[in-house]
């Protein structure tokens, strides 16, 4: 079957080399151009296209700054795929690039379609307090998210797990069934379950300013705030140290079930007050400095430091 598949960060490549390492090699790959990164600002390829240029340098590679540049779509049609397979790639795709493929397009999605459609599920997830999350593989439609799910894996969310952790558990939970639908779709075109429109919520890209922290709010929110900005970008806050305000961002919590007045430390512990409840903190960083225990930290401090 001929495959070209569209990813770009490291969860797509994680997948694409779970593919290669299981023989199913793609005709060509598609991800993001090279990007400036650093302080340096130097282009950068993406982790995709690293993988490919290591695993199978003579694969094929393609990197559209529009997926719906003529010239693009006019070699995608010369290549005359069978279907696309995308995981993450970061452009939509438009529709005369979906009509492409004669079996059509499938994407991976880490979320349990139809909840959470859109760039940031895990996430999302995460900050909605979600016990139960998975892996939906479905036919792409030009509306975002929305086609018909072929095959869905679940797992449980633990407590107290971020969104780094929960990725990598995604990503290993989508291997196998990646591959299983690949084997329906080189007997045919596997048939595909209708997305229930009333069960439909979305999960828009996160941004820094999302990730502030308001200490009168709940414990358990903020927690699961600090778990889905962790460990990129991370939940952050201000704090006083005397009359000197600093930025912290904070990577690890646990609920406390003690109260305590919102945004104040406990005498001598890593522990501050919320709306309800507490948080311990576990993981702190000052800006500009290195990730500390909540207690270490704490000890830099010739007195108690407030949050605001």
């Amino acid at each position: 079957m001929r495959i070209v598949f569209f990813g770009t960060p490291h969860f797509a490549a994680s997948i694409l080399d779970f593919l290669l390492q299981s023989g199913v090699v793609p005709i060509a790959i598609v991800t993001q151009p090279d990007r400036p990164k650093g302080r340096s600002l130097t282009l950068s390829p993406s982790p995709v296209k690293e993988l490919i240029l290591t695993k199978e340098p003579k694969c094929s590679l393609y990197q559209p700054e529009k997926c719906s540049d003529s010239q693009f779509l006019d070699a995608m049609k010369c290549l005359k795929p069978d279907l696309f397979v995308v995981v993450a790639f970061g452009q939509i795709l438009p529709q005369k690039l979906l009509d492409i493929p004669q079996k059509g397009a499938i994407n991976i999605h880490a979320s349990l379609l139809p909840k959470y459609r859109g760039a940031a599920p895990i996430q999302r997830a995460l900050m909605e307090g979600e016990r139960e999350t998975g892996i939906a593989i479905q036919k792409m439609v030009k509306q975002l998210d929305a086609g018909d799910v072929i095959a869905v894996a679940k797992i449980e969310i633990a407590p107290n797990m971020n969104a780094g952790e929960l990725q990598e558990i995604l990503c290993e939970l989508a291997k196998p069934l990646l591959l299983l639908v690949l084997k329906s779709y080189s007997d045919g075109i596997p048939p595909g379950e209708m997305q229930d429109p009333t069960l439909v919520t979305f999960a828009p890209k996160i941004s820094v300013e999302e990730g502030e922290i308001h200490w009168d709010f709940p414990a358990e929110k903020i927690h699961n705030l600090v778990r889905a900005f962790s460990p990129r970008p991370g939940a952050w806050s201000w704090v006083y140290d005397g009359s000197e305000k600093k930025r912290v961002k904070i990577f690890e919590t646990e609920v406390v079930d003690q109260s305590g007045l919102p945004g104040k430390f406990f005498p001598s512990q890593p522990i501050v007050g919320c709306g309800e409840k507490s948080l311990r903190i576990k993981k702190i960083q000052t800006e500009g400095k290195k990730i500390l225990p909540g207690d270490l930290w704490l000890r830099g401090f010739s007195s108690l430091p407030k949050f605001v």
